[in-house]
């Protein structure tokens, strides 16, 4: 009765046996339905009926069984070997085959007794031993999380790591898996003696860098048992495969510990991801050469905008203006005068307008190349401006002067504005500042755009706008009704000994007119440019209508071509509204790709680039650290050994006291009413009455 439970009180079983015993008498006790019968027959027709109506009557009360199983499991080993490059270079041919039949070896003395698990780790953690030593990365701290976080809830008896105790991913070892409770035995690989070696040991650089500018390169020399040795660091630049020399320096190597940063200063004067190499000539005797040389990759952007002022005349505020737009890098000005203006507007990104349309000059040509090629642009409407024509070409600001006369005025901030932010000072300081010379008139905003500025003159600060910014059609236009602007960037120097808020209001206001958002309705973008060399590079695609809504009904194709002219073509998958692409790993190199599809009877494409750099961290420290390893087994309660000593791991474990089978006992409940041979025994109970009593005659 132990494994047997009802959801009611257990003395209704007394009621249920009374039920059927109740049942049995009033259908037998005193029946003459058998009178002519054994008087046997009554007491056996009476016995199936009280045992039939008690059964069900017990299976009304809902018991429960309770079944215990008892489970033996083995402990779990994890056995884990480390295959990254630096040790499969320290292991010879004879060396290595020597020590794959040891480790398989013992494999087989692990698996008899225990459940062995077995993974490879270097630059990932995966199931299953492999002997191929090519990772590019060795992370033994992912190794140890990865066991705790598969069997910390299991028998983990022990974890054996067979490694060089060299890691360049990840944290430190000794403290990555606190939370183990098993032993960790290592088996350390590799040689521990220091060897003559020169190395580039790291390399120190801003991934991006800005077309025209220079940037630093800092590069850290390592050297060991090479005192006296001279050697030459140079720097390439890789172009089409080949490499063209930039600068050398010598490097004389007076100690054995020898160590040296050198910096160099290289000029971003090319677009593009650009490729370079660090190297070291190689010593006699040395080592190792693969740890000589480094390559860098960096993305040198073309950021800059070409920006033309067209001015009316001469006038101060141009080269005000020049100044503060010019302290950006990514910036070119270019300041020319409408009435000999020849060149395409088309080569400029953002166009100022300097007292123009005029009355001497509409400039027609240049409004309507601006129109059509979308060119925003910033109208600066001075005194000499035309204010009939000004305010047809713009929806901004409609000027309707009073007489012929002009008005000083002084900047408000507008505190609704926002399209970008404002420094605090800027608007404390602003209202200060020198006023400017504006029609005098009435100044009415149009339908678009937001008031940067309001005028104020003297302390009243007026509805009139002194500085608007908006679109219309696809093309930002900003108006600054009013001349004289040189005058606030000479205040600003006279008051701070510096231009910075004069440059912060025009360049914020530049920067947003003159950013160009991207209206192409077919796009592939990258998560980054430069990829390492064991990386899958995805590539991701959208899609638009001419409404510029998501669409992705047509099939899109990639095609990357790499230096040498090489095409690997790809089709996108459909993931959503947009398209997605695994073009897998890819060897290291410069990349162009071009992606296209055909869509309601247009050919639309969209190129970039990208460049996949080598992963060269192996090759950078070649002395094993079994100082590491050793610490690690202490730190867990294992022992370190060394090849030929594998055999004794197995022995240790075994003797082991808390690395022994655990009996899980699980408990499982169930309703008695499932049991389906109670089922047949009520069916054999009214049955066998029910055949009685019809073979004697009762029905």
């Amino acid at each position: 009765m132990d494994n047997l439970s009802f959801s009611y009180p257990s003395w209704y079983l007394l009621l249920c046996l009374l039920l059927g015993l109740g049942a049995a008498l009033l259908l037998y006790y005193r029946s003459a339905a058998f009178r002519e019968q054994s008087a046997l027959l009554n007491w056996v027709l009476g016995i199936l009926r009280f045992l039939g109506v008690s059964l069900i009557a017990i299976l009304l009360l809902a018991p429960l069984l309770r079944d215990v199983v008892q489970e033996t499991k083995k402990p779990v080993i994890v056995l884990a070997q480390d295959v990254s490059e630096s040790v499969g270079s320290a292991l010879s041919n004879a060396d290595s085959a020597a020590y794959r039949e040891e480790l398989e070896a013992l494999q087989a003395a692990l698996s008899e007794d225990y459940e062995l698990k077995t993974y490879s780790y270097g630059s990932e953690v995966r199931e299953g031993l492999d002997y191929t030593f090519a990772d590019k990365q060795s992370n033994i701290s992912e190794m140890l999380s990865s066991a705790y976080s598969l069997y910390s809830g299991q028998n983990l008896g022990a974890v054996i790591l067979a490694t060089d105790g060299i890691y360049n991913e990840g944290s430190s070892p000794v403290y990555s898996g606190g939370k183990l409770a098993a032993p960790v035995y290592t088996i350390a690989l590799g040689d521990t003696t220091p060897q003559k070696d020169l190395l580039v040991k790291r390399v120190f650089y801003n991934r991006i860098a800005y077309l025209g500018d220079k940037f630093s390169v800092e590069i850290d020399l390592l050297a060991e048992n090479a005192a006296g040795s001279s050697s030459k660091l140079s720097i390439y630049k890789i172009e089409n495969g080949n490499q063209r020399l930039l600068e050398q320096q010598a490097v004389q190597i007076d100690d054995n510990s020898y160590f040296d940063t050198r910096e160099v200063i290289l000029d971003a004067n090319e677009a593009g991801v650009q490729r370079y190499r660090v190297s070291l000539s190689s010593l006699p005797g040395e080592a190792s050469t693969a740890n000589n040389s480094k390559d860098i990759f960096i993305d040198v952007l073309d950021a800059r905008q070409k920006i033309l002022i067209l001015a009316n005349a001469p006038h101060p505020d141009i080269s005000a203006i020049r100044q503060g737009i010019s302290n950006n890098k990514n910036y070119e000005v270019e300041v020319e005068y409408a009435r000999n203006f020849t060149g395409q507007l088309a080569a400029y990104d953002f166009v100022i307008l300097h007292n123009l349309p005029s009355a001497e000059n509409d400039a027609t040509s240049v409004f309507n190349a601006l129109q059509q090629q979308q060119i925003s642009h910033l109208f600066i409407a001075g005194l000499q401006t035309n204010p009939a024509r000004f305010n047809e070409l713009q929806p901004l600001l409609d000027i309707t002067l009073r007489g012929g006369g002009e008005n000083l005025v002084q900047a408000a901030i507008a505190p609704e504005f926002g399209l970008f932010t404002i420094e605090d000072e800027l608007k404390q300081r602003l209202p200060n500042f020198p006023p400017l010379t504006a029609f005098f008139g009435e100044f009415t905003r149009g339908s678009t755009g937001e008031v940067l500025l309001y005028q104020q003159v003297g302390d009243i600060r007026t509805e009139y706008p002194l500085l608007m910014l908006g679109e219309e059609d696809q093309t930002k236009i900003g108006v600054l009704a009013a001349e004289g602007i040189w005058k606030w960037r000479l205040f600003d120097y006279l008051q701070n000994q510096n231009h910075e808020l004069f440059n912060e209001l025009i360049g914020k206001a530049v920067q947003y007119l003159s950013l160009k958002e991207d209206k192409r309705r077919f796009r592939v973008s990258l998560a980054k440019n430069i990829f390492d060399e064991n990386e899958n590079i995805y590539f991701d695609a959208e899609l638009y209508n001419r409404s510029f809504e998501l669409v992705n009904e047509p099939d899109a194709s990639l095609v990357i071509t790499d230096q040498e002219g090489k095409e690997y073509d790809f089709t996108f998958n459909k993931s959503g509204n947009a398209y997605r692409l695994n073009a897998g790993i890819l060897p290291v190199g410069n990349y162009s790709f071009r992606g296209s599809v055909f869509y309601n009877g247009e050919q639309l494409s969209y190129d970039g680039q990208f460049s996949v750099k080598p992963i060269q961290l192996e090759s950078y420290e070649t002395t094993a650290d079994h100082n590491l390893l050793q610490l690690l087994s202490e730190r867990y309660g294992g022992q370190l050994y060394y090849p030929g000593q594998l055999q004794d791991i197995a022995t240790a474990i075994r003797e082991r006291d808390t690395v022994k089978p655990v009996i899980y006992e699980t408990a499982k409940t169930r309703p008695v009413i499932d049991l389906k041979w109670l089922f047949f025994l009520l069916l054999l109970l009214f049955s066998a009455e029910w055949g009685l009593r019809r073979y004697f005659g009762a029905y």
